[in-house]
């Protein structure tokens, strides 16, 4: 039996913690072998380079040790915890995945081609089936984060609107190069709405 790996992606504030819980929530009802995840972490390992990684003390940080560090999170993660899960038949939702890396280092850090190259090694060649694009402007994204009640800022949220850009440029870019694998849903929509749309993918995918 095939397992499937679900990734959901999409700028600081699109939604991701929102659409992620319904997602759950409707595999669940369905009753789906679930594997619930998320990047940088889902290990005991990939969590502790997490708190590193989003530290807002460490501004010291260069780009390449931002890349290598998501790529060794990421490379533990693959191991350990999504490709047994996938062997075993299961369905993985993981909130981010490699698409992160490229549009964060490669587009935002502007580290190109070497990021994906990392994250091959780093993966083994593991892709999502099915890649949930939750798109939202970077300036409703971060007015969204600066809204939340009681949300500390992360190192990288609290980066200059001009990274957000170019994080959000790497993001369309990648919709353009692998239409197929991402779907590209309009996050500025209702809640019932973005939902409607991932629920139809994912019903396509898993044929439920």
């Amino acid at each position: 039996m095939k397992g499937y790996l679900i990734s959901v992606e999409g700028s600081d504030g699109s939604g991701k913690s929102t659409q992620l819980q319904n997602i759950i929530a409707y595999l669940q009802q369905k009753q789906v072998d679930l594997v619930v995840t998320r990047e940088p972490g889902g290990t005991t390992l990939s969590e502790a380079i997490r708190a590193l990684l989003l530290d807002a003390t460490y501004t010291e940080m260069t780009a390449k040790t931002e890349m290598l560090l998501y790529a060794a999170s990421r490379a533990q993660h693959v191991e350990q915890k999504i490709m047994p899960a996938l062997q075993q038949g299961k369905v993985v939702v993981t909130d981010r995945f490699t698409d992160s890396s490229i549009a964060y280092q490669g587009y935002g850090r502007e580290l190109g081609d070497m990021v994906e190259k990392v994250n091959e090694i780093a993966t083994g060649g593991c892709q999502p089936d099915l890649t949930i694009f939750l798109d939202l402007p970077p300036q409703q994204g971060i007015l969204r984060k600066r809204q939340e009640q009681n949300h500390t800022m992360d190192r990288l949220e609290l980066e200059k609107l001009a990274f957000h850009e170019k994080v959000y440029a790497g993001y369309q870019a990648l919709y353009q190069k692998q239409p197929n694998r991402i779907c590209c849903i309009d996050a500025s929509q209702n809640v019932e709405n973005v939902f409607a749309q991932i629920q139809k993918q994912i019903d396509a995918l898993l044929g439920l």
